[in-house]
């Protein structure tokens, strides 16, 4: 996509001073504040889902997109984990299931402490934190039946827990269900994951998203990739990766797919209008 069509894009969807384009700009400084830790403590790291995309499309942003996702190898992401536990930062807190008993999710989102992003998720109104953030993912060598089977056993089981009001009822739920999966099942599912003729890496086993898959030959070594004007790590093969997960990534969405993959409420009215 030339530059031109990618301006008519953002005039339309993220505009200067517009509240989309401020956060995404706060969402790279957090992204290149990550990238320095990375960088100092040896972390790989590299740019995934639509993140990818945009760089691949847009240099940047994708227009009317509020997140941005990185990912890492599993070993890499518990030693990031332990980094984010131990930061003292009055700006910024990791999210995840040990700072936050109601995050359920299996992978961490790297947030700011104040402000509150009008999520639809009814998971929101217990969390600790609701500030913007972006997702930090792990991935696993392991096979996609495994992956789907540990996303079946865990997310819709644990989805219901947000629809209980009582904490001292409700977060006892939520660990109970982590601690069966997580310590029963993943280990079965783990051994099942070995059959792995393809070679395929998956987000680790209870994150979701089964059908994206992540082959290490299209992945190392990394290169680098223009985001907004940084360079930031990618696969190797990023056309591999993009096609694998969107098929013609290069196709432009409709406009009723492009509304319902924006998240917060506030870029919603603030595009289209209350």
């Amino acid at each position: 996509m030339n530059s031109d069509q990618t301006q008519i894009l953002r005039e339309k969807y993220n505009p200067d001073g517009s509240a989309l384009r401020r956060d995404q700009l706060e969402l790279l400084r957090m992204l290149q504040f990550v990238a320095e830790i990375c960088r100092q403590h040896g972390i790989k790291w590299w740019l995934s889902s639509g993140t990818l995309l945009g760089a691949a499309r847009h240099k940047g942003f994708i227009p009317w997109d509020d997140d941005l996702d990185i990912v890492m190898l599993r070993e890499d992401y518990e030693r990031f984990e332990k980094l984010m536990l131990s930061l003292e930062d009055e700006r910024y807190v990791f999210h995840c299931m040990r700072t936050d008993v109601d995050y359920v999710n299996y992978f961490g989102k790297f947030r700011r402490r104040q402000g509150r992003v009008q999520s639809r998720s009814k998971r929101y109104r217990y969390y600790k934190w609701v500030g913007i953030g972006f997702d930090v993912f792990a991935v696993e060598k392991t096979n996609y039946l495994a992956a789907r089977l540990a996303k079946t056993f865990y997310s819709p089981v644990q989805k219901l827990t947000a629809h209980i009001g009582v904490s001292w009822i409700r977060k006892p739920m939520i660990r109970i269900i982590e601690f069966v999966n997580t310590y029963l099942l993943h280990p079965v599912l783990r051994m099942i994951g070995r059959i792995n003729p393809k070679e395929e890496y998956h987000y680790v086993l209870g994150t979701g998203w089964p059908r994206h898959t992540f082959y290490m030959k299209d992945t190392f070594p990394l290169a680098t990739a223009e985001f907004e004007g940084v360079l930031f790590p990618v696969p190797k093969d990023m056309d591999a990766y993009l096609t694998n997960v969107y098929g013609d990534w290069r196709k432009l969405p409709s406009e009723q797919t492009i509304r319902k993959c924006i998240h917060c409420q506030e870029y919603i009215n603030e595009i289209y209008g209350k």
